[in-house]
């Protein structure tokens, strides 16, 4: 998962603290009782954009947050609804206070991936169950 924010959103709540949040919130996705993102492929990533425009371009009144995550093939339409819908509760709680005081664009995709045109090499899960 990659968030995007602006440059003026990085003295709000944490935004390391939100990756942390996002990571567990991914870790804890379940579909009959199977997780559904293995602990080793979970990876958030946060870009401050110090270049940007938004809506009128009055920096100080607007900043913005978008989400990416992108997913293996295979998952079902309520597997990746439910974690849609779960990770972008989070954000809007996360930024609950802000989004009170000041213009704030929160934004999520979720996309999915074909194997193929893809290349990984990950010796996470296997550091990861050898640990247990």
């Amino acid at each position: 998962m990659t968030i995007e924010y602006s440059e003026n959103l990085a003295d709000e709540d944490s935004i390391g603290l939100l990756c942390s949040k996002l990571a567990r919130c991914l870790e804890h996705q379940c579909e009959n009782g199977t997780i559904i993102f293995p602990l080793g492929g979970i990876r958030v990533r946060a870009l401050r954009c110090h270049e940007y425009c938004i809506a009128d371009g009055q920096i100080e009144n607007a900043a913005f947050l978008h989400g990416t995550l992108k997913i293996g093939a295979g998952r079902s339409e309520a597997a990746k609804k439910a974690t849609g819908d779960a990770l972008f509760s989070l954000i809007k709680e996360h930024f609950a206070n802000a989004f009170q005081v000041r213009g704030l664009a929160l934004s999520l995709e979720l996309g999915e991936f074909s194997e193929v045109g893809t290349w990984k090499h990950n010796n996470l899960h296997a550091r990861l169950k050898a640990a247990l």
